[in-house]
């Protein structure tokens, strides 16, 4: 006897086209053009599933980026911190390139006058990334590689603020000998001397 269908996978499915198509119209005609419609005609759904999930494209692209990077930027934890930061800012860059590129500064620009999805990209995008990295500057901290006093807020910045710099003004995302003496410069920064001074 055929089983029949299950319509948990059957949501599991759509909800993952719906994503999918999401990022892959960005990429293909930029996020400012991107309709739910269009979401919905290359998901194969309707508007209709769609708004019972989302209230809107921007938080469809908001949840799609947030699945993305969950997969395309861990923080790796090898007891190396330099390599660490370089595995994962590369994973970040990568992720700041095409084709993720395109959907993440339409939703950024989105954000800026639409203060609710501000709140809901720094809260499901952006803070749970700085809890990963914070908690690796704890173990490195914990281990002796970084000052114990470090300020981890000014670390973040460091470490991430020439990545969008670079991305906002169109000067290049980092090449890789840029990216080591980048790390290089900001560990110096921020670990402990020889006489225990920062």
């Amino acid at each position: 006897m055929t089983k029949p269908p299950d319509p948990r996978r059957r949501s599991q499915k759509s909800h993952d086209a719906i994503l999918a198509a999401a990022l892959e119209l960005c990429g293909e005609e930029g996020y400012g053009r991107v309709t739910i419609e269009g979401i919905a005609a290359r998901a194969g759904v309707s508007k209709k599933t769609i708004y019972r999930w989302w209230p809107s494209k921007g938080a469809v692209v908001l949840e799609a980026l947030h699945e993305a990077a969950d997969v395309a930027a861990p923080h790796p934890d090898t007891g190396d911190l330099a390599a660490d930061m370089r595995t994962q800012l590369a994973a970040v860059i990568g992720f700041l390139s095409p084709p993720s590129h395109a959907p993440l500064a339409g939703l950024i620009a989105d954000a800026l006058s639409d203060p609710e999805l501000a709140d809901q990209v720094r809260e499901r995008l952006i803070r749970p990334r700085i809890q990963q990295f914070e908690q690796r500057m704890r173990h490195a901290q914990e281990q002796g590689r970084l000052h114990p006093e470090a300020n981890l807020d000014v670390a973040l910045d460091l470490f991430y603020g020439p990545l969008y710099h670079r991305l906002v003004f169109h000067l290049g995302l980092p090449e890789p000998e840029y990216l080591d003496t980048l790390i290089d410069h900001v560990i110096r920064a921020l670990t402990p001397s020889q006489d225990g001074r920062a």
